[in-house]
Protein backbone atom coordinates (compact mmCIF):
# COMPACT_ATOMS: atom_id res chain seq x y z
CA UNK A 1 0.00 0.00 0.00
CA UNK A 2 0.96 3.17 -0.83
CA UNK A 3 2.78 5.36 2.58
CA UNK A 4 1.42 8.79 3.03
CA UNK A 5 2.91 11.16 5.17
CA UNK A 6 1.25 13.81 6.88
CA UNK A 7 2.67 17.30 6.02
CA UNK A 8 4.41 19.55 8.61
CA UNK A 9 2.74 22.12 10.76
CA UNK A 10 2.61 25.37 8.92
CA UNK A 11 5.16 27.25 10.76
CA UNK A 12 7.83 24.77 9.71
CA UNK A 13 6.62 25.38 6.27
CA UNK A 14 7.65 28.44 5.61
CA UNK A 15 9.75 29.41 2.62
CA UNK A 16 10.79 32.28 0.80
CA UNK A 17 11.50 32.77 -2.90
CA UNK A 18 14.81 34.34 -1.84
CA UNK A 19 15.39 31.10 0.26
CA UNK A 20 14.44 29.08 -2.66
CA UNK A 21 16.68 30.89 -5.30
CA UNK A 22 19.52 30.39 -2.54
CA UNK A 23 19.44 26.84 -2.23
CA UNK A 24 19.28 26.13 -5.74
CA UNK A 25 22.24 27.99 -6.75
CA UNK A 26 23.83 25.87 -3.62
CA UNK A 27 22.34 22.39 -5.18
CA UNK A 28 23.80 23.89 -8.48
CA UNK A 29 27.57 23.61 -7.41
CA UNK A 30 26.46 20.27 -5.77
CA UNK A 31 24.61 18.62 -8.69
CA UNK A 32 27.76 19.74 -10.77
CA UNK A 33 30.06 17.61 -8.83
CA UNK A 34 27.93 14.42 -8.22
CA UNK A 35 28.77 11.23 -10.17
CA UNK A 36 26.09 9.18 -11.51
CA UNK A 37 25.17 6.26 -10.15
CA UNK A 38 24.40 3.09 -12.17
CA UNK A 39 20.85 1.78 -13.11
CA UNK A 40 19.13 -1.03 -11.13
CA UNK A 41 17.18 -3.60 -13.25
CA UNK A 42 13.45 -3.92 -11.85
CA UNK A 43 10.94 -6.36 -12.40
CA UNK A 44 7.45 -6.26 -12.31
CA UNK A 45 7.61 -8.07 -8.94
CA UNK A 46 10.42 -5.91 -7.41
CA UNK A 47 8.94 -2.41 -7.07
CA UNK A 48 10.75 0.03 -7.35
CA UNK A 49 10.45 2.60 -4.42
CA UNK A 50 9.88 6.44 -5.29
CA UNK A 51 10.23 9.48 -3.14
CA UNK A 52 7.45 11.01 -4.25
CA UNK A 53 6.69 14.99 -3.64
CA UNK A 54 2.87 16.91 -3.79
CA UNK A 55 2.38 20.53 -3.09
CA UNK A 56 -0.33 20.28 -1.25
CA UNK A 57 -3.17 17.04 -1.12
CA UNK A 58 -5.95 18.55 -3.58
CA UNK A 59 -7.92 16.94 -5.89
CA UNK A 60 -6.70 18.64 -8.80
CA UNK A 61 -3.96 15.56 -8.42
CA UNK A 62 -7.20 13.50 -8.89
CA UNK A 63 -4.74 11.55 -11.54
CA UNK A 64 -2.20 10.39 -9.20
CA UNK A 65 -4.35 9.03 -6.55
CA UNK A 66 -6.39 7.24 -9.47
CA UNK A 67 -2.94 5.38 -10.68
CA UNK A 68 -2.42 4.63 -7.00
CA UNK A 69 -5.43 3.22 -6.21
CA UNK A 70 -5.98 1.43 -9.59
CA UNK A 71 -2.19 -0.09 -8.94
CA UNK A 72 -1.14 1.36 -12.35
CA UNK A 73 2.31 2.62 -10.70
CA UNK A 74 2.79 -0.65 -9.25
CA UNK A 75 1.80 -2.47 -12.53
CA UNK A 76 4.90 -0.37 -14.06
CA UNK A 77 6.76 -1.34 -11.30
CA UNK A 78 6.69 1.29 -9.05
CA UNK A 79 6.39 1.80 -5.33
CA UNK A 80 5.20 5.61 -4.63
CA UNK A 81 5.98 6.91 -1.27
CA UNK A 82 3.69 10.30 -1.58
CA UNK A 83 3.86 13.34 0.81
CA UNK A 84 2.60 16.15 0.94
CA UNK A 85 5.46 19.55 1.33
CA UNK A 86 2.87 22.32 2.04
CA UNK A 87 3.07 24.32 -0.73
CA UNK A 88 4.98 24.86 -4.32
CA UNK A 89 8.46 26.19 -3.24
CA UNK A 90 8.61 23.44 -0.52
CA UNK A 91 7.83 20.09 -2.87
CA UNK A 92 10.56 21.42 -5.50
CA UNK A 93 13.18 22.44 -2.73
CA UNK A 94 12.30 18.73 -1.22
CA UNK A 95 13.63 17.61 -4.91
CA UNK A 96 16.91 19.66 -4.74
CA UNK A 97 17.75 18.85 -1.13
CA UNK A 98 17.35 15.01 -2.06
CA UNK A 99 14.80 14.19 0.09
CA UNK A 100 12.46 13.10 -3.02
CA UNK A 101 13.14 11.85 -6.48
CA UNK A 102 10.02 13.61 -8.55
CA UNK A 103 7.70 16.78 -7.42
CA UNK A 104 4.64 18.13 -8.63
CA UNK A 105 3.73 21.35 -8.03
CA UNK A 106 4.02 25.00 -9.73
CA UNK A 107 6.73 24.10 -12.79
CA UNK A 108 7.83 27.96 -12.36
CA UNK A 109 10.16 26.14 -9.50
CA UNK A 110 12.35 24.94 -12.18
CA UNK A 111 12.11 27.57 -14.32
CA UNK A 112 13.49 29.86 -11.54
CA UNK A 113 15.93 27.42 -10.27
CA UNK A 114 17.51 27.20 -14.15
CA UNK A 115 17.53 30.67 -14.37
CA UNK A 116 19.69 30.93 -11.11
CA UNK A 117 22.21 28.49 -12.36
CA UNK A 118 20.45 25.36 -10.74
CA UNK A 119 18.93 22.21 -11.61
CA UNK A 120 15.62 21.41 -13.09
CA UNK A 121 13.74 19.68 -15.64
CA UNK A 122 10.04 19.07 -16.33
CA UNK A 123 9.00 15.83 -17.54
CA UNK A 124 4.60 16.14 -17.64
CA UNK A 125 2.19 17.85 -16.57
CA UNK A 126 -0.44 16.77 -14.07
CA UNK A 127 -2.91 19.87 -14.01
CA UNK A 128 -3.74 21.46 -17.23
CA UNK A 129 -6.07 24.83 -16.45
CA UNK A 130 -5.80 27.00 -13.33
CA UNK A 131 -7.38 24.15 -10.95
CA UNK A 132 -8.69 27.43 -9.14
CA UNK A 133 -12.23 28.82 -7.90
CA UNK A 134 -13.08 32.36 -6.60
CA UNK A 135 -15.67 31.28 -3.87
CA UNK A 136 -18.05 33.82 -1.67
CA UNK A 137 -20.84 33.74 0.27
CA UNK A 138 -21.55 37.60 0.21
CA UNK A 139 -20.40 38.19 -3.27
CA UNK A 140 -22.74 37.42 -6.67
CA UNK A 141 -21.15 35.84 -9.69
CA UNK A 142 -18.19 38.17 -11.33
CA UNK A 143 -17.64 38.18 -14.94
CA UNK A 144 -15.23 41.04 -15.34
CA UNK A 145 -12.39 41.27 -13.59
CA UNK A 146 -12.34 44.82 -13.04
CA UNK A 147 -15.74 44.26 -10.67
CA UNK A 148 -13.05 42.79 -8.22
CA UNK A 149 -12.33 46.15 -7.06
CA UNK A 150 -12.79 47.60 -3.64
CA UNK A 151 -12.42 43.67 -2.52
CA UNK A 152 -10.27 41.44 -0.24
CA UNK A 153 -9.49 38.23 -1.70
CA UNK A 154 -7.37 35.69 0.40
CA UNK A 155 -5.16 33.38 -1.50
CA UNK A 156 -1.75 31.19 -0.82
CA UNK A 157 1.71 33.41 -0.25
CA UNK A 158 3.05 34.60 -3.26
CA UNK A 159 4.78 32.50 -5.12
CA UNK A 160 2.51 29.72 -5.12
CA UNK A 161 -0.01 29.71 -8.31
CA UNK A 162 -3.69 30.76 -7.01
CA UNK A 163 -1.39 33.95 -5.78
CA UNK A 164 0.54 34.84 -9.06
CA UNK A 165 -2.98 34.19 -11.08
CA UNK A 166 -4.95 36.23 -8.67
CA UNK A 167 -2.67 38.68 -9.29
CA UNK A 168 -1.93 39.43 -12.47
CA UNK A 169 -5.78 39.16 -13.28
CA UNK A 170 -6.42 42.05 -11.14
CA UNK A 171 -3.60 44.34 -12.59
CA UNK A 172 -4.13 42.93 -15.99
CA UNK A 173 -7.64 44.46 -15.11
CA UNK A 174 -6.15 47.90 -14.44
CA UNK A 175 -6.45 47.39 -10.44
CA UNK A 176 -3.91 48.31 -7.69
CA UNK A 177 -2.89 45.96 -5.30
CA UNK A 178 -3.43 47.43 -1.81
CA UNK A 179 -5.40 50.26 -3.05
CA UNK A 180 -8.12 49.28 -5.50
CA UNK A 181 -8.07 45.88 -4.13
CA UNK A 182 -6.48 43.13 -1.62
CA UNK A 183 -4.73 40.18 -1.76
CA UNK A 184 -4.62 38.32 2.27
CA UNK A 185 -2.34 35.75 1.90
CA UNK A 186 -2.88 32.70 4.14
CA UNK A 187 -1.47 29.19 4.88
CA UNK A 188 -1.75 27.20 1.74
CA UNK A 189 -4.99 24.75 1.92
CA UNK A 190 -6.76 27.32 4.88
CA UNK A 191 -8.75 30.23 1.99
CA UNK A 192 -11.59 28.67 2.27
CA UNK A 193 -11.43 28.69 6.30
CA UNK A 194 -10.11 32.46 6.33
CA UNK A 195 -13.38 33.47 4.30
CA UNK A 196 -15.63 32.05 5.94
CA UNK A 197 -14.30 33.49 8.78
CA UNK A 198 -14.85 36.89 7.74
CA UNK A 199 -11.11 37.84 5.95
CA UNK A 200 -11.65 38.33 2.72
CA UNK A 201 -14.80 38.37 0.70
CA UNK A 202 -13.38 35.74 -1.39
CA UNK A 203 -11.25 32.70 -1.52
CA UNK A 204 -9.71 31.97 -4.26
CA UNK A 205 -9.04 28.08 -3.84
CA UNK A 206 -8.95 24.32 -5.05
CA UNK A 207 -11.20 20.77 -4.54
CA UNK A 208 -12.33 19.46 -2.60
CA UNK A 209 -12.18 23.04 -0.80
CA UNK A 210 -14.39 25.00 -3.06
CA UNK A 211 -17.35 21.55 -2.92
CA UNK A 212 -17.00 21.53 1.30
CA UNK A 213 -17.77 25.85 0.76
CA UNK A 214 -20.67 25.10 -1.25
CA UNK A 215 -22.19 22.66 1.14
CA UNK A 216 -22.16 25.09 3.73
CA UNK A 217 -23.61 27.96 1.38
CA UNK A 218 -20.61 29.91 -0.22
CA UNK A 219 -21.20 30.14 -4.38
CA UNK A 220 -18.69 29.63 -6.79
CA UNK A 221 -18.46 33.46 -8.12
CA UNK A 222 -15.49 33.30 -10.77
CA UNK A 223 -13.72 30.35 -12.84
CA UNK A 224 -10.07 31.04 -13.18
CA UNK A 225 -9.71 28.11 -15.18
CA UNK A 226 -11.13 29.86 -18.29
CA UNK A 227 -10.37 32.95 -17.79
CA UNK A 228 -6.64 31.62 -18.14
CA UNK A 229 -6.71 28.95 -20.59
CA UNK A 230 -4.50 26.16 -21.05
CA UNK A 231 -2.11 26.43 -18.71
CA UNK A 232 0.83 24.24 -16.73
CA UNK A 233 -0.70 24.86 -13.89
CA UNK A 234 0.97 21.55 -12.27
CA UNK A 235 4.41 20.13 -13.63
CA UNK A 236 6.29 16.96 -12.69
CA UNK A 237 9.56 18.13 -11.54
CA UNK A 238 12.90 16.49 -11.35
CA UNK A 239 16.53 16.58 -11.25
CA UNK A 240 18.64 16.23 -14.61
CA UNK A 241 20.86 13.74 -12.63
CA UNK A 242 17.61 11.60 -11.94
CA UNK A 243 16.96 10.96 -15.55
CA UNK A 244 20.69 10.19 -16.48
CA UNK A 245 20.69 7.36 -13.95
CA UNK A 246 17.37 6.11 -13.93
CA UNK A 247 15.46 6.96 -16.95
CA UNK A 248 13.99 3.96 -16.60
CA UNK A 249 11.99 4.83 -12.89
CA UNK A 250 11.13 8.04 -14.88
CA UNK A 251 9.68 6.45 -18.26
CA UNK A 252 8.04 3.94 -15.32
CA UNK A 253 6.18 6.97 -13.61
CA UNK A 254 5.64 9.17 -16.93
CA UNK A 255 3.81 6.32 -18.09
CA UNK A 256 2.04 5.66 -15.42
CA UNK A 257 0.82 8.94 -15.06
CA UNK A 258 0.02 9.16 -18.86
CA UNK A 259 -2.28 5.50 -18.28
CA UNK A 260 -3.99 7.21 -14.48
CA UNK A 261 -4.80 10.60 -16.50
CA UNK A 262 -7.11 8.39 -18.90
CA UNK A 263 -8.42 6.59 -16.94
CA UNK A 264 -9.58 9.80 -14.63
CA UNK A 265 -11.80 10.50 -18.18
CA UNK A 266 -12.87 7.62 -19.05
CA UNK A 267 -13.89 6.25 -15.46
CA UNK A 268 -15.34 9.30 -13.27
CA UNK A 269 -17.60 6.26 -11.08
CA UNK A 270 -13.85 5.58 -10.56
CA UNK A 271 -12.47 8.51 -9.67
CA UNK A 272 -15.07 9.85 -7.30
CA UNK A 273 -14.65 6.08 -5.40
CA UNK A 274 -10.95 7.04 -5.36
CA UNK A 275 -11.42 10.32 -4.08
CA UNK A 276 -13.76 9.61 -1.01
CA UNK A 277 -10.94 7.36 -0.08
CA UNK A 278 -8.72 10.24 -0.15
CA UNK A 279 -11.20 12.76 1.68
CA UNK A 280 -13.09 10.54 3.83
CA UNK A 281 -13.21 13.19 6.38
CA UNK A 282 -15.33 15.08 3.64
CA UNK A 283 -19.08 13.75 2.58
CA UNK A 284 -19.40 11.54 -0.23
CA UNK A 285 -21.49 13.96 -2.14
CA UNK A 286 -19.04 16.59 -1.28
CA UNK A 287 -16.28 14.81 -3.07
CA UNK A 288 -18.66 13.50 -5.63
CA UNK A 289 -19.31 17.20 -6.59
CA UNK A 290 -15.52 18.37 -6.89
CA UNK A 291 -14.90 15.63 -9.27
CA UNK A 292 -17.66 16.79 -11.33
CA UNK A 293 -16.27 20.23 -11.49
CA UNK A 294 -12.74 18.87 -12.11
CA UNK A 295 -13.85 16.74 -14.72
CA UNK A 296 -16.18 19.46 -16.48
CA UNK A 297 -13.52 21.94 -16.39
CA UNK A 298 -10.88 19.80 -18.10
CA UNK A 299 -8.58 20.73 -15.22
CA UNK A 300 -6.60 17.35 -14.15
CA UNK A 301 -3.58 16.86 -17.40
CA UNK A 302 -5.75 14.56 -19.92
CA UNK A 303 -2.59 13.91 -21.41
CA UNK A 304 0.89 14.02 -19.55
CA UNK A 305 2.63 15.64 -22.08
CA UNK A 306 3.48 19.21 -21.83
CA UNK A 307 2.05 21.57 -24.53
CA UNK A 308 3.50 24.84 -25.97
CA UNK A 309 0.34 27.06 -25.24
CA UNK A 310 0.53 25.53 -21.59
CA UNK A 311 3.94 26.41 -21.02
CA UNK A 312 3.71 29.63 -22.80
CA UNK A 313 1.07 31.07 -20.69
CA UNK A 314 2.48 30.09 -17.22
CA UNK A 315 5.82 32.26 -18.58
CA UNK A 316 4.06 35.08 -19.54
CA UNK A 317 2.22 35.14 -16.46
CA UNK A 318 5.75 34.44 -14.32
CA UNK A 319 7.38 36.94 -16.62
CA UNK A 320 4.95 39.56 -15.88
CA UNK A 321 4.78 39.42 -12.37
CA UNK A 322 8.78 39.08 -12.43
CA UNK A 323 9.13 35.93 -10.60
CA UNK A 324 11.12 34.42 -13.68
CA UNK A 325 12.43 35.94 -16.89
CA UNK A 326 11.60 33.06 -18.90
CA UNK A 327 15.35 33.01 -20.87
CA UNK A 328 15.45 28.80 -20.63
CA UNK A 329 13.90 27.88 -23.60
CA UNK A 330 10.89 25.33 -23.85
CA UNK A 331 12.85 22.43 -25.45
CA UNK A 332 15.58 23.61 -22.74
CA UNK A 333 13.48 22.92 -19.88
CA UNK A 334 10.66 20.77 -21.17
CA UNK A 335 11.65 16.78 -21.71
CA UNK A 336 8.56 15.49 -23.43
CA UNK A 337 10.56 12.35 -24.76
CA UNK A 338 9.15 10.37 -22.23
CA UNK A 339 5.62 11.57 -22.26
CA UNK A 340 5.61 10.86 -26.29
CA UNK A 341 7.23 7.39 -25.43
CA UNK A 342 4.14 6.86 -23.03
CA UNK A 343 1.40 7.92 -25.40
CA UNK A 344 2.75 5.73 -28.28
CA UNK A 345 2.95 2.56 -26.31
CA UNK A 346 0.33 0.13 -25.77
CA UNK A 347 -1.48 1.11 -22.18
CA UNK A 348 -2.56 -2.37 -21.83
CA UNK A 349 1.53 -4.21 -21.46
CA UNK A 350 3.58 -3.52 -18.37
CA UNK A 351 6.35 -1.91 -18.11
CA UNK A 352 9.45 -3.19 -17.18
CA UNK A 353 12.20 -1.48 -15.64
CA UNK A 354 15.58 -1.87 -17.37
CA UNK A 355 18.81 -0.48 -17.56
Amino acid sequence: MTDRVRPAPPSSRALSRRTFLAASSVVAAGIGAAPLLGSRIASAAELKTVRFSEAVHNLGYINLYVGIHAGIFKKNGLDMKVTAAGGDTQTFAAVLGGSADFAIGDATMAQISRENGGPGVVVGTVVQRAHYFGVSKTLKPITDPKEFKGLKIVTSPEPNTNFSVTKRMLEKAGLKLGTDATIVPVNPGTEIAAMLAGQADMAVAYQPSVAAAEAQGAKVVFDFSNYVGPFCNTGIMVLPSTLQKDPAMVQALVTSFEEASRKTYADPAFAKEVARKEFPDLPGEVVDKAIDAELKYLIPAQSVITKQDQWKNLMDMQIYLGNAKGSVPFDQIIDNSFAEKAIARSYGGIWVMTV
